[in-house]
C-alpha cells in the first residue's frame, strides 16, 4: 500500500490507520479535513499495515512502527506550521505512543475507536487464550478472520464489505485475517502506552463508539482518566460500531474532529 497525502494548507495532520488495514478506512475523515484547510498525510508503515503478499513474518516490532511514526510526523514538522495526530484503532494506540514522546510538538490529538483491551461484544469467546498462540511456532499459522459485522453498524456497507472480504484479501475496512505476530505486537505496545500515557501534553478528543464490538468504551475512559494533557474531550457515539470513520457517525466524527483541532490552533495563537 502506498501513503496518501491530500495537500491543504499550512496546517498539518498525520492520521495513523489500524493494525494490518490500509489508508482507505480513514479517507472519508482525511478527505473532510482537507475541506477545512487542512494538508493530511496518511504513511504506510512496513510491518504494520495491509500489504498484499505479506505473511506473518513480515510484521515488525512495535517499537518499529513507533519510530516510523516518529519519523513521519518530524518530516511533517519540518514543512508545516502544526502537525496534529490521529489514529483509528491500534493506529490510535501508536499516536497515543508517539504523542508520549512529542510533548508539546504535537498540537492535538483525535483518539479514535483507539484499542487498549480487545473487549468488545462481538470478540470470540475464545479471545482471553490468544495468549497460548503466542507461542513458537504456532503464532506462525494461526490467524484470526474477520467476521461480521466487520465493524459496521451500516448494513449496507457491512454487505458490500462482506462481499469483499468472500472474495479478496482486504476491504476498506482492513485485512480478511490478522495474524498472531502483528496482535502480539499492537499488546506489547498496549502495555507500554499505558505506562507513558501520563506524560502527553497535546489537547486530546476521544471519540468511540457505545457499541464498539472489539473495545468497547472501557478503553476510552481509561484514556480519559489517565493521559496527562489539561484538555481532554470524551465523545460516545450511539450509531456506530468499531469503524467510526466509515460508519454511520462518520460525518460527525469528522466534524467534532475538525472542531477540536481549530480550537487548539487557536490556543497556541499569538496574542
Amino acid at each position: 500500500m502506498r501513503p496518501v497525502t491530500l495537500a491543504g494548507g499550512e496546517n498539518a495532520v498525520l492520521l495513523i490507520h489500524g493494525l494490518q488495514s490500509s489508508p482507505a478506512e480513514l479517507l472519508p475523515l482525511a478527505k473532510r479535513l482537507q475541506q477545512a484547510g487542512y494538508t493530511v498525510h496518511l504513511p504506510h508503515i512496513p510491518g504494520y499495515g495491509f500489504e498484499h503478499g505479506d505473511t506473518p513474518r513480515s510484521v515488525t516490532h512495535w517499537q518499529d512502527w513507533h519510530a516510523k511514526a516518529l519519523q513521519e510526523f518530524r518530516a511533517l514538522q519540518q514543512q508545516y506550521k502544526t502537525v496534529s495526530v490521529g489514529g483509528l484503532c491500534i493506529g490510535g494506540t501508536l499516536s497515543l505512543s508517539i504523542a508520549a514522546e512529542l510533548g508539546d510538538e504535537v498540537t492535538a490529538l483525535t483518539l479514535l475507536s483507539t484499542t487498549l483491551w480487545y473487549d468488545g461484544w462481538a470478540m470470540p469467546w475464545y479471545r482471553p487464550f490468544r495468549y497460548l498462540g503466542y507461542i513458537w511456532p504456532i503464532r506462525y499459522w494461526y490467524t484470526y478472520k474477520e467476521r461480521e459485522p466487520f465493524g459496521l453498524k451500516n448494513e449496507q456497507l457491512r454487505r458490500w464489505v462482506a462481499r469483499e472480504m468472500a472474495h479478496k484479501d482486504a476491504s476498506m475496512v482492513g485485512a480478511s485475517r490478522l495474524n498472531l505476530p502483528a496482535i502480539q505486537e499492537a499488546e506489547r505496545m498496549i502495555a507500554v502506552v499505558k505506562k507513558t500515557m501520563s506524560r502527553i501534553t497535546a489537547p486530546a478528543i476521544v471519540i468511540h463508539a457505545v457499541e464498539d464490538e472489539v473495545a468497547s468504551p472501557r478503553s476510552a475512559r481509561y484514556i480519559a482518566r489517565h493521559i496527562g494533557s489539561r484538555t481532554v474531550e470524551s465523545v460516545m457515539l450511539h450509531n456506530s460500531y468499531h469503524m467510526i470513520t466509515v460508519d454511520n457517525d462518520r460525518d460527525q466524527v469528522a466534524a467534532d474532529t475538525i472542531r477540536f483541532f481549530d480550537h487548539a490552533r487557536s490556543l497556541r495563537a499569538p496574542g
